[in-house]
């Protein structure tokens, strides 16, 4: 099954000090970038939209065409923004990337940032993960010292100013319209489009906004062209990923592989389900794709297989649960988690993720009474597709879909709590042992 990984972004990730701009360099580092500025700027898009890449940000818009979009003849200047603002539950491939190769992404902000025309680039990092943007910060500071950023870029005349952001803290900057209100100073909260960023973006010039593994990817296309990034993946989905295994699995991880690989193989590679128990559900792309079950552990995921099943690749997180788990109580920790990170600018995301968090405790208390599912269900309709940005419909998707292929936890909600039919302990991944010491007093005898 080891043949099924197709190393690439992640190629150096063990190598020792991967970060560092020598080691990176000995793996054929900005060889990419000498390339790229043998070509034009045109030549250099036109490599990037003939892969086909896709966006690895969760929509799954090409990346090359949304390049395209910048006009030529605005008179202000443009700009390119790397969004590293991850922070859905289960997403986890852009901060060890980060970590381990932050070279890779920074190659990939100078080879974007010269086949745009962009001379000031941004990456807006997530802004807890404070070892990251020390780890990008230097990685940055190397670039400029070795010549690959700044001025005149390795004699070729070109100029590019990289800047890395502290993010605000808030999950709705990962939205990209929030993000640059974030990056301007103001609150972060979407706005309304159109002008999409391409003509109105960031201080209302021409912005591009992509994923941090998106950027990454540009370099390995451009130094082994696009043929050779289309040769993999599926029809319409092509090239390699980051999917990323967590929950239930006995090795979570990162794993690199083409697009179409199916949960059946990347288990494998993980080693299966932890000892003794079977896959119930899993999301195939972060908390805001829809969950599918163990009936689809053999679908592609690849955008079209995803959206076929009616769920999403998003970001190709795979939580993975078994057969100890709550869906009710893991479909309401996720939605006190976009009640929480809502913006509140929108009503029915304000007000109607607060009420589904009000309805679901009461299936996990066992204390809702009949007709409750078709009233969540309700509320749910006048959720999704009301605001201007997708959280409100991840929140929607996370409970409609559950109901779909679980309802029959939910109507036991009618009666007994979901921690009795599931004990939560059970589920834990991290279970304190019991101890085997003697107590102390008496009074810790008995209590």
């Amino acid at each position: 099954m080891t043949d099924l990984l197709t190393p690439v972004m992640s190629a150096n990730w063990a190598d020792d000090r991967a970060w560092k701009l020598t080691n990176y360099e000995r793996r054929d580092g900005y060889k990419a970038l000498r390339k790229a500025l043998t070509m034009s700027p045109g030549d250099v898009m036109g490599v990037v939209k003939d892969s086909q890449l896709r966006g690895r940000g969760g929509a799954g818009f090409p990346t090359g065409m949304k390049w395209s979009f910048v006009p030529k003849d605005n008179p202000n200047p443009k700009y390119l923004v790397v969004n590293a603002d991850e922070s859905e539950p289960g997403t986890c491939k852009d901060m060890p990337l980060m970590m381990a190769s932050p070279h890779t992404l920074v190659e990939g902000v100078v080879i974007s940032s010269y086949a745009i025309g962009v001379h000031t680039a941004f990456i807006y990092v997530r802004g807890e993960v404070l070892h990251v943007i020390r780890r990008v910060q230097q990685a940055v500071r190397e670039a400029y010292s070795a010549g690959y950023a700044g001025k005149n870029i390795l004699g070729t005349g070109f100029d590019l100013e990289i800047i890395v952001h502290a993010g605000a803290g808030a999950y709705i900057c990962g939205e990209e319209t929030a993000l640059l209100d974030s990056l301007e100073g103001r609150r972060g909260q979407p706005r309304l489009r159109p002008p999409f960023p391409a003509v109105a973006g960031l201080y209302a010039s021409p912005t591009v906004i992509n994923n941090v593994e998106s950027i990454s990817s540009v370099p390995a296309i451009v130094l082994n062209g696009a043929t050779w990034f289309a040769s993999m993946g599926t029809e319409r989905s092509k090239g390699y990923t980051l999917y990323s295994l967590s929950g239930h699995v006995r090795n979570p991880g990162q794993f690199e592989a083409p697009m179409g690989v199916t949960l059946h193989q990347l288990l494998e590679l993980a080693g299966g389900m932890r000892e003794g128990h079977q896959l119930k559900f899993f999301t195939p792309g972060g908390s805001s794709t829809p969950i599918l079950t163990s009936e689809h552990v053999d679908l592609p995921l690849d955008y079209e297989s995803m959206a076929a099943a009616g769920s999403m690749l998003g970001t190709k997180a795979l939580q993975c649960f078994d057969e100890t788990t709550s869906v009710v109580r893991t479909t309401l920790r996720w939605i006190e988690f976009y009640n929480h990170e809502s913006c509140g600018k929108c009503t029915p995301c304000r007000e109607g993720n607060w009420w589904l968090v009000q309805m679901l405790q009461k299936f996990e208390a066992g204390t809702a009474q009949e007709g409750d599912i078709e009233k969540m269900l309700d509320v749910c309709e006048n959720i999704g597709g009301r605001s201007f940005c997708a959280l409100a419909d991840g929140g929607v998707a996370c409970v409609t879909s559950a109901v779909k292929h679980f309802r029959e936890e939910f109507e036991a909600g009618y009666h007994t709590p979901a921690w009795e039919l599931f004990p939560y302990e059970k589920s834990a991944l991290f279970a304190t042992p019991p101890s085997t010491d003697e107590p102390r007093t008496a009074v810790e005898a008995h209590a």
